[in-house]
């Protein structure tokens, strides 16, 4: 459980969101609905009594490690796998045994599936064609509209092998897209991209969605590729969902050490709850060779285990000491990581622990400030920790 309750209103909102769209999909009405959905394969459960309800025009995405029963979920969705129990409905019919070819869904591959021996407007035609409910004309019309829309117009008489590895990934969305599906899923839609061309593509995704205002269910295992594009996240753990909630909260507010360590870096230390008072709390931990104080109750009892959770970028690092008697502690410093606009500090701290700090590298130094061997003060804001209890 969290310590804390997410705030509301306008202070909630990370900046660079989409608010006017963000607000229009957080009133409306959900498109899927899954009831208490179970897969087993023998013995093996997959997926374990998931609920969840996504809205319609949102961009959703399903995070979590290899074998937590994302991509399980998502082709139940798609129909290629039958719920052992439970319900899916979409669009408020229960689409659980329905066939994938009569579901107002469609579905891109992580390994894209074009016909190499088809031309970029053939494969967007494709799905079209075989449906066989619109005359050539419209069908032609429809394939100019996908093409301009994934920027890929004067690409249209070439064959997939002629393409980039990000031209290839717009021809398959476009290719999903032509049917006008209710709910587009998405398998690791971006893993074959290098670092680069996947943070371009992240940003293309997501405008093309608002532009088009389908739902997008987006599977990953990347949670930068998730916080970059979704409106909100479910993180999965052993076929069950653990949280679900905006990349926001899901960062500043986790509800268990599993999604605080899951979703972002985190500095968890161990403690017991030696103080509890409706307006504040101290933590004692080993860990640490001071008590930990926080500005507000929490939910759990005296003398109860917790969790003190601290994000790297929240944590000061000084050579000198701070006038106050709680959350700060010293160290050694063991190693730097420069990535040129941030350095990671790994300190080892007095009590044992080994603790991560982000600075911003805001000028530029011939020699840093703090370097190896140096001993540091680490402190911390009591309105940035977040006490866990599971």
């Amino acid at each position: 459980m969290i310590d804390t309750v997410v705030p509301q209103g306008p202070a909630a909102r990370p900046e660079g969101s989409r608010p006017g769209a963000m607000q229009r999909r957080a009133e409306a009405p959900p498109i899927i609905d899954i009831q208490d959905v179970v897969k087993t394969f023998g013995d093996f459960v997959a997926v374990d009594h998931v609920s969840l309800t996504i809205r319609e025009g949102e961009l959703f995405a399903l995070l979590g490690g290899s074998g937590c029963g994302k991509t399980t979920l998502l082709r139940m969705l798609a129909g290629f796998e039958q719920p052992t129990a439970g319900r899916i409905l979409i669009g408020g019919q229960d689409m659980t045994r329905t066939a994938p070819y009569d579901r107002p869904v469609n579905m891109m591959f992580q390994s894209y599936a074009l016909f190499p021996h088809m031309t970029v407007e053939a494969n967007v035609a494709f799905g079209l064609r075989q449906d066989g409910r619109l005359p050539r004309a419209r069908i032609r019309e429809r394939v100019r509209e996908m093409l301009d829309l994934v920027q890929l117009a004067p690409f249209a008489k070439r064959k997939p092998h002629h393409l980039s590895g990000g031209q290839r990934q717009r021809v398959a969305l476009a290719r999903s897209l032509a049917k006008h599906p209710k709910v587009l899923l998405l398998d690791e839609p971006l893993a074959a991209l290098d670092k680069k061309l996947r943070e371009e593509t992240q940003l293309e995704l997501v405008c093309i969605q608002e532009r088009v205002g389908t739902t997008f269910v987006v599977v990953t295992h990347d949670q930068e590729e998730a916080m970059t594009m979704a409106d909100r996240v479910a993180i999965m753990d052993t076929g069950r969902i653990v949280q679900v909630d905006t990349p926001h909260a899901l960062y500043e507010y986790p509800n268990t050490r599993f999604v605080a360590e899951f979703f972002g870096t985190v500095n968890l230390f161990q403690g017991v709850l030696v103080e509890d008072e409706p307006d504040h709390v101290l933590i004692r931990s080993d860990a640490l060779a001071r008590p930990v104080y926080v500005g507000h109750g929490i939910s759990a009892r005296e003398a109860a285990t917790v969790w003190v959770a601290l994000r790297p970028e929240k944590i000061a690092i000084s050579k000198q000491a701070p006038d106050t008697p709680h959350n700060w502690d010293s160290g050694i410093v063991e190693d730097i990581v420069y990535l040129g606009g941030i350095s990671t500090f790994h300190v080892r701290m007095d009590g044992g622990a080994l603790a991560r700090v982000t600075m911003q590298n805001l000028e530029r130094m011939a020699a840093p400030e703090i370097t190896w061997d140096d001993r540091v003060y680490l402190s911390w804001r009591h309105d940035n920790i977040v006490v866990v209890t599971s």
